[in-house]
């Protein structure tokens, strides 16, 4: 059951609300559905969790590295040789 709302906010946000909903193609009123229809809209996010989340994203994406042909005690090694050389 749909029911009406009336939010109380800054102009300049109001408009740019809308232009974010009319970019994406959907009313306000869709986008403010689509908000609190995701995750638990009671537990929110801080800039750095969503960052992380996007960060993680990212690398399940990512190709794995080839695994290096030498050990890392080796490779150590060879640059301790080096610099004493």
């Amino acid at each position: 059951m749909k029911t009406k709302l009336t939010l109380t906010v800054e102009k300049d946000i109001v408009e740019k609300a809308k232009l974010k909903a009319a970019s994406r193609g959907i009313s306000l009123s869709r986008m403010f559905e689509e908000i609190f229809e995701k995750e638990n809209p009671g537990i929110e996010k801080t800039p750095e969790q969503l960052a992380a989340a996007r960060f993680l994203e990212r690398l399940k994406r990512e190709t794995p590295i080839k695994a290096l042909e030498k050990s890392d005690k080796d490779l150590i090694r060879e640059h301790r040789d080096k610099k004493y050389a």
